[in-house]
């Protein structure tokens, strides 16, 4: 009996949840486990059988996951579970039947629990209960708690950027009125060895911020006198996020705005003061600064050339905690920043344009706010006009578009292959010829407009006047939300691509591995946006599309949990990929290799494909395909 118990515990032992169980957990499991042998083809559960009574964790062999009322095998719907997973939690914790046939697919042994200790070992563990409850993102906790590990050896802080602000604070801020003479304000800012100083109101508001930035630039350079007011010369309207935000909250604020500080509040009250070094404090090279020097540039060749300390930058916030989809966020802007930069440096050169009203969109993914490290253009241009006007306008515009789409080139962001950019006069519209644009493709719905909407119906505004293209983009949701046979095509046409998941649920990888974006973005994306459009949900970001359909009620709190561990953990793979391409100059930057992976990721890599598949199950049902 001890050598059996002694030989489950070491079985268990490389398998998670169980290596992690508390010690007691693991005491009350071992003697409850029943091994039990199961000859190919034998049915282990079965949706007839009435509500699931036992968990299974599979010991040796393999069981094959089938939807009964199907040929599996030319469905593609059948999977395929390995030792170490455990099957079917779902069923034991909703008390119903299983909604497939697991059956051995060779002879296999598993360890079985009965729900009563099942239920036991969930209140008894909160490692397991995790693992029960938020399997998927469960499963990416520890990889992260690995990652943390390595970042910590390597004399990072790993997890910082995703603690409250307020656990960054290390000591109280230094305030004043904002009448306060600069003398006695620079006296303060000596005697307490601080480089900011915050201006309050009676009820301790931040209302304004003095740095010694500020004091170089607008006190010593213009020859101000001491017994100046503070509000002459501060930066009024701070960057302000409560204390409870994530520090990436707060880099990302400081990015967007180009700021050294940022006020951390408590219902609106000032608490702290933190500068990029306070998020990032590892990292040599400073978001701020970089933003800054990228507005101040002088030329396209000086912003290309800050630009390439950008993956150097990510390195340092993903070894930091941050989540993927916050890292995509952070390059966006980034690049946005140096957009508005390029048209402003170009202008000039273009006196044709002057007193047109336009604005810059982009499309794809800088509209969704999801660039990675290598990226194309996609962006356009929606000009105002007077009816008849329209050509002569667009006439004016196109050699600075695309001036600006070579500018961006120059910068490291490669020219379409599909000529999808502003340059293009068939991308240079007034807004009245995009809305016409849009409305033939929904209302014809040939393939060439299924694949321009996957690409043209993700926009926002970049540089210009965003209110006529939220116009746009709620007559697009309206129109969208009413046709439902060109939300039925663009949900078969998302249907193309599919995670590369075998018959029986094993990954499938070829000779150059697997295109992570094609392969496995994708799929959430291209769902996310058909679910979006049939609710005329607003977000055009993809993980917040997700979470407006949960609040609209058309997806489940616990699938959309899931949707978002899978897509976060690819989204991550992706910039990893990209980052180990950069490293070693290859041009192959979206694809990665699964037998390179450990068990782990392998493992959640398998579960975040099943997690896309399950998706694109959804809607296959929803538009019956």
């Amino acid at each position: 009996m001890t050598d059996a118990l002694d030989s489950t515990r070491e079985f268990l032992s490389a398998h998670a949840p169980f290596d992690q169980l508390e010690p007691d957990a693991l005491e009350f499991l071992l003697p409850r486990l029943e091994n039990r042998f199961y000859a190919r083809g034998a049915r282990i559960t079965d949706p007839d059988a009435g509500p699931a009574r036992r968990f299974h964790i599979i010991r040796q062999g393999r069981i094959r996951g089938e939807t009964p009322s199907e040929d599996e095998q030319l469905s593609g719907k059948a999977w395929e579970l390995i030792p170490g997973e455990c099957f079917p939690i779902g069923a034991l914790l909703g008390r119903r039947a299983v909604h497939t046939v697991h059956r051995a697919a060779e002879d296999t042994v598993c360890l079985e629990l009965d729900l009563e200790d099942f239920d036991r070992l969930r209140s008894r563990s909160r490692v397991f209960n995790d693992f029960c409850t938020r399997r998927l993102a469960n499963l990416l906790d520890r990889l992260q708690q690995g990652l943390d590990t390595l970042s910590s050896r390597d004399g990072g802080a790993a997890g910082q950027l995703n603690t409250p602000l307020a656990l960054r604070i290390a000591r109280s801020p230094v305030t004043c009125r904002p009448d306060t003479h600069l003398r006695e304000v620079l006296t303060t800012m000596r005697d307490e060895r601080v480089g900011s100083v915050v201006a309050v109101d009676a009820e301790q508001r931040p209302v304004g911020i003095f740095t010694l930035r500020d004091l170089l630039a607008r006190v010593a350079l213009k020859d101000v006198g001491l017994d100046t007011p503070l509000d002459a010369v501060m930066t009024p309207g701070p960057v302000a996020l409560e204390e409870s935000a994530p520090g990436f909250e707060g880099i990302e604020a400081m990015t967007e705005h180009g700021m050294t500080h940022l006020c951390v509040v408590r219902e609106g009250r000032l608490v702290g003061v933190l500068g990029e070094r306070d998020l990032l404090t590892s990292q040599p090279l400073t978001l701020d600064g970089l933003v800054r020097e990228i507005r101040r540039a002088d030329s396209v060749a000086a912003i290309a050339e800050r630009l390439r300390q950008v993956p150097r930058l990510i390195e340092a916030v993903v070894g930091q905690g941050a989540e993927a989809d916050q890292v995509l966020r952070l390059i966006t802007r980034l690049n946005e920043h140096a957009t508005r930069r390029v048209l402003a440096l170009l202008r000039p050169q273009y006196e044709a344009i002057e007193g047109i009203d336009f604005t810059w969109l982009a499309f794809g993914s800088q509209a969704r706010e999801e660039q990675a490290l290598v990226t194309d253009q996609d962006n356009g241009i929606l000009f105002d006009a007077e009816a008849g006007d329209a050509d002569a306008i667009r006439e004016r515009l196109l050699p600075y578009a695309k001036a600006v789409n070579e500018a961006l080139a120059e910068c490291g962001f490669m020219l379409c292959p599909g000529n999808i950019m502003a340059g293009n006069p068939e991308c240079c519209l007034s807004g009245p010829e995009w809305d016409r644009r849009f409305t033939r493709w929904i209302e014809q719905g040939t393939p060439e407009h299924l694949l321009k909407s996957t690409i043209f119906f993700d926009l926002r505004a970049v540089d210009g006047d965003h209110g006529p293209v939220e116009a746009l983009r709620t007559q697009l949701l309206q129109k969208t939300a009413y046709n439902s046979r060109f939300r039925r095509q663009m949900a078969a046409n998302q249907q193309a691509f599919r995670p590369p998941l075998g018959l029986f649920g094993e990954i499938r990888s070829g000779a150059h591995g697997i295109d992570i974006k094609k392969q496995g973005l994708t799929p959430f994306v291209d769902a996310a946006r058909v679910i979006a459009l049939a609710a005329e949900l607003p977000a055009t970001r993809t993980h917040e599309r997700l979470d407006q359909a949960v609040t609209a009620e058309v997806m489940r709190e616990s699938d959309a949990r899931d949707y978002h561990a899978a897509l976060r953990y690819l989204q991550m793979l992706r910039l990893r990929a990209q980052q180990k391409a950069l490293r070693e100059g290859r041009d192959d930057d979206n694809r990665i290799r699964p037998e390179e992976l450990g068990t782990l990721e392998g493992r959640i890599l398998k579960e975040s494909f099943r997690q896309a598949r399950k998706l694109q199950g959804q809607l296959e049902v929803q538009y019956q395909l």
